[in-house]
């Protein structure tokens, strides 16, 4: 790699941190305004429905504006509105807004959508195709330091506050309920105040750097023979990107029960503190992966290691289902070490020959990372009906497709450039 590209990944590497930092945030935020809110499972998905969400509507938009602006400019004006999207928590804390909370949601992924679109594929190219999942993994371990300290210091500033059951919460009068809600409300300000400062200092920074302009036509994939009319005429992109769909919705699904699942009676019984800051285990488990993996995919094909992880997370998630206490527990946070290079290696897997389509193919994978607002939306629902764990079959299913997507990879590009 040569120096100036070395010393860009470098520079990436930070916005990888921060939004893995905003977007596991929420897994604490939600039995906050869970509680805050005394909302049922369904309605406390919606978090993740707005948030992730806005990947779906706002993945397209945003290929086109880093297509005709670049990628440095991509990357300051998602900064921008992710710190926008934080300031949102202000007032939503204030009015006691579910709904406003709702859209801040909504914006503040907004912003992060545009960061994705921008770096994910820069990455990418900041080098050779061979090394383009090993790169990314790598950048990807740093978004997952974000992951890991997230839940901790979220747990210690946001769900220190005192929090009180429904039951508990239906017998306060009106003033002891006005000066809960604004006790729970001053805890969410303070930390999203200060995330958007780091947010616009970045912006900040970006705008100041200079990062290498890379022409994508130049790393058209050797094995590429047909000129393609469209990333979509790519079997292996769409499928990956239904694998990306799968993939994020059971990573966040599971990482947004976490705290309900651990506070069960027969699982540990954990206060909701205390889980929260055990949620870290999950997310520290996928960067502990990452760097693993990165070793592992210069001997392993990236494809089979894939699969490898989705069919052992199959196992980890059924134990998780039929055990109880501590065994049970820990085979569901140990999940987290399965999920640890999927990402970016279906992603880089997935624009693998794409050449100048790379720009569109990442749009329609970002935008597959709707994924995380659908089936947390409806793991809430079967949870409201059947019960936590065995709401847990959901991302059962879409493991088992993940390991067939690596397991078959290499026939279907084959078949693909033959």
């Amino acid at each position: 790699m040569r120096p100036q590209h070395l010393s860009s990944l470098s520079i990436l590497t930070s916005l990888f941190f921060i939004w893995g930092f905003i977007t596991c945030l929420n897994d604490i935020l939600i039995p906050h305004l869970k509680a805050m809110f005394t909302l049922d499972y369904t309605q406390a998905m919606l978090v993740q429905f707005c948030f992730f969400g806005a990947y779906f509507m706002m993945s397209v938009p945003s290929g086109y504006y880093v297509d005709k602006m670049g990628y440095k400019n991509g990357i300051i004006t998602g900064l921008f509105i992710a710190g926008l999207g934080c300031l949102l928590f202000y007032p939503a804390a204030g009015a006691h807004s579910y709904a406003l909370f709702l859209g801040a949601f909504f914006v503040l992924a907004s912003g992060i959508t545009l960061l994705q679109v921008a770096a994910n594929p820069f990455v990418t190219v900041l080098g050779s195709t061979e090394t383009a999942a090993s790169r990314l993994t790598l950048t990807q371990a740093f978004n997952s330091l974000g992951t890991t300290l997230a839940p901790y210091l979220g747990a210690v500033f946001i769900l220190s506050v005192s929090q009180k059951s429904t039951d508990e919460i239906h017998l306060f009068d009106a003033q002891q309920l006005v000066n809960y809600q604004v006790e729970q409300a001053l805890a969410v300000q303070h930390a999203y105040l200060l995330l958007a400062a780091v947010l616009f200092t970045l912006a900040i920074l970006f705008a100041l750097i200079k990062l290498p302009t890379i022409q994508l036509q130049s790393h058209q994939n050797e094995q590429s023979k047909t000129t393609l009319i469209s990333a979509w005429h790519c079997p292996h992109l769409i499928l990956g990107a239904i694998a990306i769909f799968v993939y994020v919705g059971s990573e966040v699904a599971i990482g947004s029960f976490l705290v309900s699942f651990l506070g069960q009676t027969h699982i540990a019984a954990l206060s909701v503190q205390d889980a929260g800051k055990y949620v870290s285990f999950y997310w520290g488990g996928a960067m502990i992966g990452r760097f693993v993996g990165v070793a592992l995919m210069q001997k392993i094909q990236s494809s089979h290691l894939l699969a490898f992880n989705a069919l052992a997370a199959v196992l980890l998630i059924l134990t998780a289902i039929f055990a109880r206490g501590d065994f049970a527990m820990w085979s569901l946070l140990a999940v987290g070490l399965c999920n640890s290079i999927m990402f970016p290696t279906i992603f880089s897997l997935a624009l693998n020959g794409l050449g100048s389509h790379t720009g569109q193919g990442s749009g329609i994978l970002c935008a597959a990372i709707v994924g995380g607002a659908i089936i947390p939306l409806v793991q809430g629902i079967i949870a409201d009906n059947v019960g936590l764990q065995m709401a847990l079959f959901l991302p059962v299913s879409c493991y088992l497709y993940i390991g067939f997507y690596g397991l078959r990879y290499s026939k279907i590009v084959n078949m693909q450039f033959k």
